[in-house]
């Protein structure tokens, strides 16, 4: 798997951090009309139930809420382009969701997370490997936010390039991040700078892409930039209704500590629309873009679901995909989906290169009904590739 433009290429347990840091406010926006709000009363461990009394269904909900300390989360990983494997991470919480969103109520701020300390790593059949650490915190009823993550990786994967044949090839290197965004007012849109810093060390173990010239092994990708960010969404994990944004320049410069000069753009966006009252359509647009002296595994990739990573990269690339979620009872779901990407600009016109289709269904159990947070199994298809992928809410993140 390339090194995505954005600092989600860290290890599982950097996601893992991110998908928590708006708990309170899904748990708020989650919660049926009638329910009440959690106990205040504290509960140990021991007390905690997993069947929830409004359906008499297994629901995680009061342990997620409650929990306070280490969490550990195992993970399965099954992308294509890195092989099956796992991996295993400890979250630590400052005060419980439950704890979170009281305090948040108490102030008249609105919903906060609680700040979040992750460690962990993971393994993969072809001998992937990474272990990193990352904190998120938040300042002032959630109007400030801070993102660090520093981690280890060690990749095999395969480059295909002009001849689109597979070339492979090892990447090892360690990445920093450092993110720090400011709420506009009282506006769902945040900005701020963005750091990512990678020192990396590629290797061809065979075949070499000569299209690439006399590439330096040894690289240092050192960007700094600009993220804007708009979120309307009803629920950060699995949404119903509303919209997510996102918006991002990054240069990389000697100044940053790059030794290649090169500029990425990215634009991608989310919308879920209520077609009836069990039926909801999601859109998704994403586009990559890329200028400069830019690293071959930094160049921007097609993402889709059943599109193995890095399989159709480029200088550019774009992709778009549908989903119909039809939510058959209120804990169980099922969805079809299907998209289409294409990337382009160095070594194929935009007009000469191919387009990659995918088609995939899959299905969602509503595990935490407080925090609207569910998991379930997608299966997708594109040319000459099938994949499947355990999720944690929606695909889209």
């Amino acid at each position: 798997m390339p090194i995505p433009n954005r600092f989600s290429c860290a290890p599982t347990i950097l996601v893992i951090a991110l998908m928590a840091l708006n708990a309170p406010t899904a748990q708020a926006q989650a919660a049926p009309a009638g329910d009440q709000a959690p106990e205040t009363t504290a509960k140990s461990a021991k007390s905690l139930s997993f069947t929830d009394p409004q359906d008499g269904k297994f629901d995680a909900s009061d342990y997620l809420l409650n929990h306070k300390g280490a969490l550990p989360v195992p993970t399965l990983i099954t992308e294509p382009a890195v092989g099956y494997g796992g991996g295993l991470g400890l979250v630590f919480f400052s005060e419980s969701m439950k704890d979170a969103a009281e305090k948040a109520q108490s102030t008249g701020k609105g919903p906060a997370p609680p700040n979040i300390t992750a460690v962990g790593g993971a393994y993969t059949a072809n001998g992937t490997w990474g272990a990193g650490a990352a904190h998120f915190h938040t300042w002032d009823g959630d109007r400030y936010r801070y993102l660090g993550a520093i981690a280890k990786v060690d990749a095999q994967l395969d480059y295909y390039g002009l001849l689109n044949q597979a070339r492979a090839y090892a990447l090892e290197g360690l990445m920093l991040v450092q993110q720090f965004m400011v709420r506009l007012g009282d506006s769902r849109w945040y900005v701020g700078p963005r750091y990512v810093l990678f020192d990396s060390k590629a290797t061809f173990k065979g075949q070499v892409a000569t299209e690439l010239g006399g590439f330096e092994r040894d690289q240092r990708i050192g960007k700094g930039g600009l993220v804007v960010d708009y979120d309307s969404r009803d629920n950060i994990f699995y949404p119903s209704r509303g919209s997510y944004a996102e918006l991002e320049a990054q240069f990389a410069r000697g100044g940053f500590g790059s030794t290649q000069a090169f500029n990425m753009y990215n634009a991608r966006g989310f919308t879920w629309l209520p077609l009836a009252r069990t039926w909801i359509l999601g859109l998704r647009a994403d586009g990559r873009f890329s200028t400069g002296d830019i690293p071959f595994y930094a160049q921007p990739f097609v993402d889709l679901r059943g599109v193995s990573k890095g399989r159709y990269q480029d200088r550019n690339a774009l992709a778009t995909e549908m989903e119909l979620r039809w939510e058959m009872t209120p804990r169980w779901s099922l969805l079809g989906f299907t998209g289409a990407g294409k990337a382009y600009g160095k070594w194929h016109s935009f007009s000469d290169a191919a387009t990659v289709y995918s088609v995939g269904g899959g299905f969602r159990y509503l595990i935490a009904r407080k925090l609207g947070l569910s998991i379930g199994i997608d299966v997708a298809h594109s040319k000459d590739q099938n994949a499947f992928y355990v999720q944690v809410g929606s695909a889209w993140h």
